[in-house]
């Protein structure tokens, strides 16, 4: 290579150390187990990045992991080799669909759910290191309201609750924003009504939220619209696709690249607040008030 050529290179990188890309966190939640989060995580991710995003999915269900099953992907390492110090955070990504870069979790390890304050660390400074490749960080977070549920969701810039047409979703869902405004202080969140069968039972779904949590918590709840039940989803998963790629007409294809638009013109996270590394340090200090770390 010219030496001007490297050089230039070398000021690039320079710059991008200096001025890294704004990077926004979205915690993808529920409380309740089967309301689709992983889908609406996988498709979500899979729309940004053929809107344009350079985009990382994180599969932050430690030890219970199943984004990489999902995409039909076999990683050879996956987030137990990097507490380990077997392999960096650069090594274990997984390329996805559209370009998508994949953070696979540890499945089916207990340890991944009891890791050491050190540990913990370690993790954290691995992503430190990813700053430059990323501007939108979609975080796939376990079922239930656990210390490590809790920890992700407070570290992300938004807190996308998935919600669907059954009592148990919405008591869960109300227990999530329930715990986090009290305890912690967080006013708002953006709700997503999944597998409806029409748009009017989104809005109804979404309107029960706000029923309750205007009669007992100080929140603001933000209606992102709703992904309706779609046969195509289902043959999707089972071909372990993404929807927005197998069948990118259909209705929920469509459902889930509005969403993107929608994420897409939300305001740019700003100052350290933008960076990578602000994400992973809120994440280590929230996780470390429980006292010993269960992430």
């Amino acid at each position: 290579m010219p030496v001007s050529d490297a050089n230039n290179d070398q000021a690039s990188g320079l710059r991008r150390m200096v001025t890294p890309t704004p990077v926004r966190a979205i915690a993808v939640t529920g409380g309740k187990g089967g309301v689709g989060k992983t889908n609406v995580s996988i498709n979500l991710a899979v729309a940004a990045a053929e809107a344009g995003r350079k985009v990382m999915l994180l599969d932050a269900d430690l030890g219970l992991a199943n984004i990489d099953v999902s995409l039909g992907l076999h990683p050879k390492y996956d987030l137990s080799h990097v507490l380990n110090g077997e392999r960096t955070l650069e090594e274990i990504l997984v390329e996805g669909p559209s370009g998508i870069q994949v953070i696979p979790g540890a499945s089916g390890l207990q340890r991944m759910a009891e890791l050491s304050p050190a540990e913990h660390t370690g993790l954290i400074q691995a992503f430190g290191d990813m700053a430059g490749n990323t501007e939108l960080l979609i975080i796939d977070t376990a079922a239930g309201i656990s210390e490590t549920v809790i920890s992700f969701a407070r570290a992300a810039h938004d807190i996308l609750v998935v919600v669907c047409d059954e009592p148990a979703s919405i008591t869960d869902a109300y227990a999530m924003i329930k715990l986090l405004n009290r305890d912690y202080g967080h006013t708002r969140f953006r709700v997503l009504a999944n597998m409806v069968k029409s748009a009017q039972e989104g809005h109804e779904l979404y309107n029960k939220m706000c029923r309750v949590t205007d009669r007992y918590l100080d929140v603001m709840l933000s209606y992102l619209g709703a992904v309706p039940y779609d046969e195509n989803l289902r043959k999707a998963v089972k071909g372990q696709r993404p929807v927005v790629q197998a069948f990118p007409r259909s209705r929920s294809a469509q459902a889930f690249k509005n969403l993107a638009k929608k994420v897409d013109s939300w305001p740019t996270p700003s100052g350290a607040n933008g960076r990578v590394q602000f994400f992973v340090e809120r994440l280590i200090q929230y996780s470390s008030e429980f006292g010993e770390i269960s992430l």
